[in-house]
């Protein structure tokens, strides 16, 4: 006996104590503040440098932060018109593809005979790059305004609807077989029962469809548009003036970042049971 607990001993190694899970202690505010800007920071200062002590600093492709800081507070009017212009488009397409996308993708995705018949046709037409539609749109449609609306809803539609398409058909069995044994119409099911427990999916639709529709917003206002950001961006490029287009560009990127974390804000309040 002896000599089996002697093998077992050396068969068997020593415990080796685990390594610690438990995070370290949290940053304070102005740690987490240093890391939020720490990339801009570095960019910041590379830009700097490249305007101003290397070669290219005679480009005049690459303005110094400081002449593009002045052309930017100059243009702001300009910039601000140019905003109220471009969400005319963004707000009626992005809506609209928002209500489209989660009504027939949760009556989708609580139907398998409606997923027989319309997710092939979504595997086919969802992944097509909307900016092939941006020229037909504006030949078809009598104005501007109402084909880059459309192009709009087309690229941020099939990311809402492929998402609450997803969530309910997530749905666990058991809020399935509740909802029968309480006798919910289909449409109570939908809003009661569907719709919430979709919401985690959809509102990660939304986040990638607003990205587009930004992003197929200006697009589209380098093609005719005569106001709007991307018109903004294209005209002074034209002229060659590239403080101003760099301007333009940092601003676009600043009203897309506010309305990206607008969007984050009503995901955490609508979604407040969840961590």
């Amino acid at each position: 006996m002896s000599d089996f607990i002697a093998l077992v001993d050396l068969q068997v190694p020593a415990a080796v104590p685990a390594a610690s899970s438990e995070p370290g202690p949290a940053p304070g505010w102005l740690g987490r503040a240093l890391e939020s800007v720490s990339v801009w920071i570095v960019l910041l200062l590379a830009w700097w440098v490249a305007s101003v002590h290397l070669p290219l600093g005679d480009n005049p492709l690459l303005p110094s932060p400081l002449i593009t800081a002045r052309a930017l507070w100059e243009s702001l009017p300009e910039l601000w018109a140019g905003t109220l212009s471009s969400l005319t488009i963004l707000i009626p397409g992005f809506a609209l593809a928002t209500l489209l996308g989660i009504v027939s993708g949760l009556t989708v995705g609580t139907s398998a005979r409606l997923q027989r018949i319309f997710l092939p046709f979504a595997k086919v037409a969802g992944p097509v790059p909307p900016t092939v539609y941006i020229p037909y749109a504006i030949a078809i449609l009598p104005t501007f305004k109402l084909s880059a609306i459309f192009v709009v809803f087309i690229g941020a539609f099939w990311p809402i609807f492929q998402n609450a398409v997803a969530g309910a058909h997530a749905l666990e069995q058991r809020y399935r077989d509740n909802a029968r044994i309480l006798g919910l119409t289909r449409f109570e099911y939908q809003r009661r029962v569907v719709f919430p427990a979709a919401l985690p999916h959809v509102f990660t639709g939304m986040a990638v469809g607003l990205a587009f529709s930004f992003i197929l917003l200006t697009v589209a206002e380098l093609f005719g548009a005569n106001a709007g950001l991307g018109r903004f961006v294209q005209y002074y490029a034209d002229f060659a003036d590239y403080p101003k287009m760099v301007a333009g560009i940092l601003y676009t990127g600043l009203v897309t970042f506010l309305a990206m974390t607008i969007l984050d804000g009503v995901r955490r309040r609508s979604l407040f049971w969840l961590k």
